[in-house]
């Protein structure tokens, strides 16, 4: 947000430097023609009334004398004409005001010269820029009214012009350039004063969605509409983590509460069993044990989630791949018994890969899962284990079955608290492991996912950031 609200400041800046600077400079260029005519066009005056007052050889001579001069000192070309357009005097490149001169068209000294024999003087040239015109064509009338006996051509270069436009030019984009650094500087420190807050909400929020339920905003800078919201937001957020703390509070405190009664119950009915005689109540009687053991079952796994939902953990660096050896070792003797092949895929497991994650996640994760494969996979199944290296730099803990596996549609349904498929309604559990696994992951800064095997089973992966 910061670079886009730079950029929209730079445009902003750079529009409104053309804005000042190109009227500025064309205004030097225009007023640098003016000057140029009207310095050239003074001499060109002086020559008409000295061709006005030409009577005699002597004083076509001085009249050639002062054109000859002049022609020579700015490089120009000039020429007299009478009013049917024969050539009275020259000096310099005469000829090319017949042609036309340097990158003018014959029809501009044309139409000047018609000016001139017509009183009219040269009141406007060619607005003169760095590239250019080359030269510039100036005439004067010789005589006035009806007076007019000729006109005095003037074929000016331009080059001096063009350097001092040239040059000043360069001192107006010079300093609209450094005029742009500046407000540059200026703009980012404004945009850093005015996102600083809103980074530092954005990091809260991504706290608190990340379960981490003390992230604050601590940004004290900005406008003050800014700092009412980091001020609100706190409040929000403080109220927000006292509300669901006192709601883990009284999950655990009403689970552990009712661990104590639940324990005298199953001991009261266990010391009744000898008691019952054989038949239908002892049936029923065993059938209540085991209710009494799945509650007691889903008790510890209220705890376990309101342990984790608490955040007081923080993670720490652990080697992945070592959990998932202990646990596969210690997992290895309930897979036998249970009729089912527990094992490494993709030659083994590496010898190290370490991730940033809460204490122990990756073994109690993993126990989850390879409890939830016991309970579904069917007797002469297997369940592979691979563990590898993400695109970035993360670690993949891979669990896949070749058990009956879950319809596409009810995958979602697999993290959800007390969820269970219709088919396996019947399966002990709280329906609370996944659940839990879920969460360590997620408060672990990673994720769990669920997919489909192919060509039939459950794959269940973990992915965990990085040390």
């Amino acid at each position: 947000m910061r670079r886009r609200l730079l950029a929209v400041l730079l445009v902003l800046m750079g529009a409104a430097m053309l804005l000042l600077c190109l009227p500025l400079a064309d205004a030097y260029a225009r007023g640098r023609t003016e000057h140029m005519l009207l310095q050239r066009r003074s001499e060109a005056v002086r020559f008409a009334e000295l061709a006005e007052r030409m009577r005699t050889e002597a004083d076509r001579s001085e009249l050639s004398a002062e054109i000859g001069r002049y022609a020579q000192l700015y490089g120009a070309a000039v020429a007299v004409v009478d009013t049917s357009g024969r050539t009275v005097a020259r000096a310099g490149t005469a000829g090319a005001l017949a042609q036309g001169a340097g990158s003018e068209p014959s029809a501009a000294v044309a139409e000047a010269r018609g000016r001139a024999l017509t009183g009219r003087s040269t009141e406007r040239l060619p607005t003169i820029r760095p590239w250019g015109p080359g030269s510039v064509v100036l005439a004067e009338p010789v005589g006035r009214d009806e007076r007019v006996s000729g006109a005095v051509l003037m074929a000016l270069p331009t080059a001096a012009a063009r350097r001092d436009v040239t040059a000043r030019w360069s001192l107006i984009a010079a300093g609209a350039l450094a005029a742009f650094a500046a407000a540059a500087l200026v703009a980012a420190g404004i945009a850093r004063w005015l996102l600083r807050p809103v980074s530092d909400l954005d990091r809260a929020v991504e706290g608190l969605t990340a379960g981490r339920l003390q992230a604050r905003a601590v940004s004290d800078s900005g406008p003050p509409e800014l700092r009412n919201l980091r001020r609100h937001f706190n409040t929000m957020a403080q109220d927000v983590a006292d509300s669901m703390g006192r709601q883990r509070d009284f999950v655990a405190d009403a689970s552990h509460q009712l661990r104590n009664p639940l324990a005298t119950l199953v001991l009261q009915m266990e010391n009744v069993e000898p008691y019952i005689a054989p038949g239908p109540g002892l049936a029923e009687h065993t059938r209540a044990l085991d209710e009494a053991a799945r509650l007691e079952e889903l008790l510890d796994g209220l705890l376990a989630l309101a342990r984790v939902e608490s955040g007081t953990a923080e993670p720490r660096d652990q080697d992945a791949a070592r959990a998932v050896r202990d646990r596969m070792a210690a997992w290895g003797p309930v897979f036998r018994d249970a009729g089912l092949r527990l094992g490494p895929t993709g030659g083994g497991l590496p010898g190290s890969l370490v991730v940033r994650a809460l204490p122990d996640a990756v073994g109690r994760i993993l126990d989850a899962l390879l409890d939830n494969a016991v309970k579904f996979v069917p007797l002469g199944g297997s369940v592979e284990v691979r563990v590898s290296r993400a695109a970035d730099g993360g670690v993949v803990v891979r669990v896949s079955d070749d058990g009956p596996g879950v319809p596409e549609d009810q995958l979602p349904l697999l993290m959800r608290r007390f969820a269970r498929s219709p088919e396996h309604q019947n399966v002990r559990g709280s329906g609370l492991g996944l659940a839990i696994a879920e969460e360590i992951a997620r408060s672990s800064g990673g994720g769990l996912r669920a997919a489909g095997n192919t060509p039939h089973g459950l794959v269940l992966e973990l992915r965990l950031p990085a040390a």
